[in-house]
């Protein structure tokens, strides 16, 4: 009789199979633990930058850059069009007022003033001729008002003797009349005389006061020729260094065109970029500060120039007190602006986190340090060296602040 052989459930290969199985669904879930919002991460303690909390005294500040310049620069445009002619001192020289820089020729000009000068002399001559005509004029006039004047008096005393011997019968009335109608007669010769020298002087006067405001304007203008020319010699406005010349022999060089620029160098001052996401925040008086030397120096900000250039706007800085020994122009300055005033404040120092985090969380230190887990927190101003605390963490405790790039999405640091 045959014995039934029973059928077993699982054979080998089924066996095999579901173990491989098991071991993938065991490495899936490995990999998910290890890559998931709750997994750890081993770190080195060398390779992080742990710092503590702490109380101290903050102030809200800015990093920039500044450019040392003279302080004060004046431009030396030519006054007059022409061609260089001669250089009388080379780029970074050291000038007086006054001292010549280059001189410039126009023939145009030159003749122009030659023009004028002829203008002047000839009106000079007529008025000469004018006058002279003038005062003939005036002594014959006077001349003629003594001629009337004495024949009024000769007429007059012939007319009181014949009437005196009128009265007595001496003459007869034709003589009589004939020396009372000449004396009439002379006295209005007399009047009118008068009336011909009063009109003579007043037109003297005029026609003189005439040609004196004639010859005032064009004694003026001659002045300003003169000046036009002498503008072809460019000459230093005050005491400076001459920089920046841009003139060469042969050159021509229009009005108005910029011929370079003297640096006065009785002080500094400061030419700083900053970004115009700060413009609201910056006005004249604030400070800033530097170091030169190893020793720090102060500056305030006089002047702040509005206009933004590629999104950045300037401001003028000078020296409060000491200024730099050794210090030159076109240097460069690392400078922190103050944007605020001194406060106390929780500080925590400024590292790569910030990249990572966006100042929203921190891996903070346990107490042991073996491990460093991710807090919440909430920071508010920032300087050079550290960011303001508002939330989330208290004074002493330490926290990861070296960049957290390698991190992922841990949530749990294990510190070796």
């Amino acid at each position: 009789m045959d014995v039934p052989i029973e059928k077993k459930k699982f054979s080998t290969q089924k066996l095999l199979f579901i173990g491989g199985g098991l071991a993938i669904v065991a490495l899936i879930i490995f990999v998910i633990i290890s890559t998931g919002g709750g997994s750890k991460l081993n770190v080195e303690k060398e390779r992080i930058s742990i710092n503590s909390v702490m109380n101290d005294v903050f102030q809200e500040n800015i990093p920039v850059n500044g450019i040392v310049l003279p302080i004060t620069t004046i431009y030396l445009d030519a006054l007059e069009g022409g061609r260089v002619e001669e250089k009388f001192v080379e780029d970074g020289a050291i000038m007086k007022k006054g001292d010549p820089i280059l001189r410039l020729s126009n023939t145009d000009l030159e003749l122009s003033l030659i023009n004028q000068e002829t203008s002047v002399y000839n009106l000079l001559t007529q008025m000469q001729i004018s006058q002279n005509a003038a005062r003939q004029n005036t002594i014959n006039r006077r001349n003629n008002y003594t001629d009337v004047e004495n024949s009024l008096i000769e007429a007059k005393r012939i007319y009181d003797l014949n009437k005196r011997l009128y009265e007595k019968d001496a003459i007869g009335r034709q003589d009589y009349e004939s020396s009372k109608n000449n004396f009439n007669y002379q006295k209005q010769r007399m009047e009118l005389a008068k009336k011909v020298l009063s009109q003579d002087s007043t037109s003297t006067k005029q026609e003189v006061g005439q040609a004196q405001s004639s010859y005032s304007r064009t004694q003026s203008a001659l002045e300003l020729m003169r000046k036009k020319v002498g503008d072809l010699v460019v000459r230093a406005p005050v005491d400076g260094q001459l920089t920046a010349l841009d003139a060469e022999i042969g050159q021509s060089k229009n009005k108005g065109e910029r011929l370079g620029q003297l640096d006065v160098l009785s002080g500094f001052k400061v030419r700083v970029d900053i970004d115009e996401h700060y413009i609201s925040r910056i006005y004249n008086g604030q400070t800033g500060t530097f170091t030169f030397n190893n020793k720090q120096y102060t500056l305030t900000i006089k002047k702040v120039f509005t206009q933004v250039n590629n999104g950045r706007f300037q401001v003028d800085m000078h020296f409060e007190g000491d200024v730099p020994e050794g210090i030159r122009r076109g240097q460069n300055l690392q400078i922190r602006v103050a944007l605020s005033a001194e406060k106390e404040a929780l500080l925590v120092s400024k590292g790569g986190f910030f990249q990572k985090t966006g100042g929203n969380w921190i891996f903070k230190v346990s107490e042991d340090g073996s491990t460093a887990y991710k807090v919440n927190i909430k920071l508010g101003s920032q300087n050079t060296e550290y960011y303001e605390v508002l939330e989330g963490l208290n004074p002493g405790d330490k926290v990861i602040t070296s960049s957290y790039d390698s991190y992922g999405d841990t949530e749990e640091l294990i510190i070796k």
